[in-house]
């Protein structure tokens, strides 16, 4: 009986390093990790032994036999992933059917190695994996600052509330919290009060680890409109996030269009159309879930500017799409070209997980019809959000002629973008700050971690791999006489800190 990783993968590889026989993959050392969806477990060299379930932090490793309803996909999902590789041996001789790599140790430090002081600004994935990383391989002291009055970032503020398994990383970081040489600062914002060069008079080198919060324009006419809106609004409202108003979201039309088809979108189309007493049990705000009660949405639009085979969301979200008690997924068949690139698709590919899925044709000026759906629209770019003193429209353009799509909410799930910080250098471009695998350029001690530093890609687990090069880049620096340690006071710290936390 093999184990299979399922839908909530969140690609940290934990599980990749407790397996003894090597057959969960890509691995961090291979090309393809950088991209992946999630990893897989090959089947014929799985020997049961249940340590990658064991590691797992959010649960997605599950025994095959053990997979019900949609689940049971992920069995052949993991196994397809396989599919024509050659084994390093035969079966009968070995469970072990991948090459092992030659030993590599990232962390080779003397015994005289200085203890460091460090500073980690945002308490997130990126930052608690940077974290992590010091406290395992050194004897470092670090203080985590976060500007919100709670922690776990990303984790605690993007993540679906009906994604209970993948919030469960929090509880990896939160052990954390409690260790000895590890300080959490809360309601702490690096910035006016408390500038870079405040925090290296008490650390040997800072690390940023601050996310991507704001989000990107359509750059259409009407887009601030009442009633358009982005995604990261719609997701701290129903995450319950300190900057988000209770009344930021009005759930108070039938139609809701959503631009975008990346994971985000999928979360708030799905969490728009579920079920008040199918979420209650969640961690969703109280807020939105009284808002749920009353809501009159019905339909969620997805519009994706391209065709099926461009489509932004993982395999894993959209097969979980497909199964959603009382809610239908329908392909919106306005193109002869959608319908043959999902029928002609190769089993492995984006087009393919639409497959099956119906497909209709739809007068966009009329009110949505009964039931609750969720309506893949591709080959259709906003132009302009409509409405005199609030929404009322979006107009989409197929590159041949426009169609008007009637509704009162857009919500842009575009991408997020990341925000300047004081004191850093910035790319604006790219929204990152510039640096050399963390290394911030021209900054003293400082280095970046996460989306500040790569771009908002790349889910949970990517981060522990990016924070590991901007670790093993400072602890380099520090080897090569480039950071200077022992200068960081300990005496006066937590009066700075307190400083910054009233103001």
């Amino acid at each position: 009986m093999a184990f299979a990783i399922t839908q909530t993968c969140c690609a940290d590889a934990t599980c990749v390093s407790v397996c003894p026989v090597n057959c969960i993959h890509p691995t961090p050392e291979e090309r393809a990790f950088g991209n992946t969806e999630m990893l897989y477990i090959d089947p014929r060299s799985c020997i049961d032994c249940g340590a990658c379930a064991d590691a797992c932090p959010v649960d997605a490793v599950r025994p095959v036999l053990t997979l019900t309803g949609p689940e049971q996909a992920y069995a052949t999902i993991n196994a397809d992933y396989f599919e024509g590789t050659e084994p390093a041996r035969r079966a009968e001789d070995s469970p072990t059917l991948h090459a092992w790599g030659a030993p590599h140790f990232d962390r080779v430090l003397g015994a005289d190695f200085p203890r460091l002081r460090v500073a980690v600004i945002g308490s997130g994935p990126a930052g608690m994996y940077a974290a992590e990383d010091l406290i395992l391989h050194t004897d470092a002291e670090v203080t985590v600052i976060d500007r919100l009055p709670v922690p776990d970032g990303l984790v605690r503020f993007g993540v679906a509330p009906d994604h209970p398994a993948t919030k469960q990383v929090a509880e990896k970081f939160h052990r954390l919290h409690q260790h000895p040489r590890v300080r959490l600062a809360l309601g702490v914002e690096v910035g006016d009060g408390l500038t870079h060069e405040d925090l290296l008079e008490h650390h040997d080198a800072v690390i940023y680890a601050v996310g991507a919060p704001a989000d990107r324009r359509l750059g259409v006419p009407g887009e601030d409109l009442p009633g358009s809106l982005p995604a990261t609004t719609v997701v701290g409202w129903y995450n319950g996030h300190p900057d988000v108003a209770a009344d930021a979201v009005d759930l108070d039309t039938e139609r809701v269009v959503v631009v975008g088809t990346g994971n985000v979108a999928l979360d708030v189309a799905r969490v728009l159309l579920s079920a008040p007493e199918d979420v209650a049990a969640t961690a969703i705000a109280p807020h939105a879930l009284t808002a749920l009660r009353t809501s009159k949405v019905r339909e969620v639009v997805l519009l994706a500017r391209r065709g099926p085979e461009h489509a932004a969301w993982t395999r894993p979200e959209i097969l979980a799409l497909r199964h959603l008690p009382g809610i239908e997924l329908v392909v919106d068949d306005h193109d002869p070209r959608i319908g043959a690139t999902i029928d002609d698709a190769a089993r492995d590919s984006k087009p393919a997980t639409l497959q099956g899925v119906a497909r209709r044709v739809f007068d966009w000026t009329l009110p949505p019809a009964p039931g609750r759906r969720i309506v893949v629209r591709f080959l259709a770019t906003p132009t302009e959000v409509r409405g005199d003193l609030e929404t009322r429209a979006l107009v989409v353009s197929d590159g041949v002629g426009t169609t008007e799509i009637a509704t009162a909410r857009v919500i842009r799930a575009i991408g997020h973008r990341g925000q300047p910080v004081p004191g850093l250098p910035w790319d604006e471009q790219s929204a990152t700050v510039p640096h050399e695998a963390g290394r911030v350029d021209g900054v003293r001690g400082a280095y970046v971690a996460g989306w500040i530093k790569r771009g908002p890609s790349g889910g949970i687990g990517t981060n522990r791999r990016c924070a590991g090069e901007s670790v093993g880049t400072l602890l380099d620096d520090v080897l090569a006489g480039r950071v200077s340690t022992g200068a960081g006071k300990r005496r006066g710290l937590g009066r700075l800190l307190s400083r910054a936390r009233n103001r």
